[in-house]
């Protein structure tokens, strides 16, 4: 079942996380923290030129919280900011909305059951606001209790 295979893949990233370590001579960081669940990261980016060249997490953190890390890693490598940024609203949409996950989407199409536990939502986005704020050069730590765009 399709369902057996999502949480197939949750935990295997959950298990072993991919590009959990701290980018050496990173250009931008940014934290995020989950008060409810305890989720902490920190996110590392290197960004030149316009384009995610690499990305890395580290932290710790629920099942959820930690494969969302993992793959959003693995899918943004590479991306131009216009690029990520329509990735971030495509995966909110996917655990806030009624909407199927494109193949834009690719391995992030796995965490559409998530928005059935609205509690879990903020678990798969945290590393995403948390980019997004690395990414804009934020100086506050992100909380998923503030709110987030």
């Amino acid at each position: 079942m399709l369902n057996d295979l999502y949480q197939e893949v949750i935990l295997d990233h959950s298990k072993r996380p991919r590009n959990n370590r701290e980018l050496e001579g990173a250009s931008r960081t940014a934290e995020g923290y989950n008060p409810l669940c305890g989720d902490k990261i920190k996110v590392f980016i290197n960004y030149e030129n316009g384009v995610v060249k690499d990305i890395s997490f580290q932290g710790s953190g629920c099942a959820i919280s930690t494969a969302s890390a993992s793959l959003m890693t693995e899918t943004l490598k590479g991306k131009t900011k216009e690029q990520a940024e329509a990735l971030i609203d495509r995966f909110h949409e996917l655990l806030t909305k009624e909407t199927k996950a494109g193949p834009e989407l690719g391995k992030l199409a796995v965490f559409s059951g998530v928005r059935e536990f609205p509690v879990r939502v903020k678990c798969a986005t945290l590393c995403w606001h948390t980019f997004k704020a690395a990414l804009e050069g934020a100086a506050e730590p992100v909380s998923t209790e503030k709110e987030m765009e």
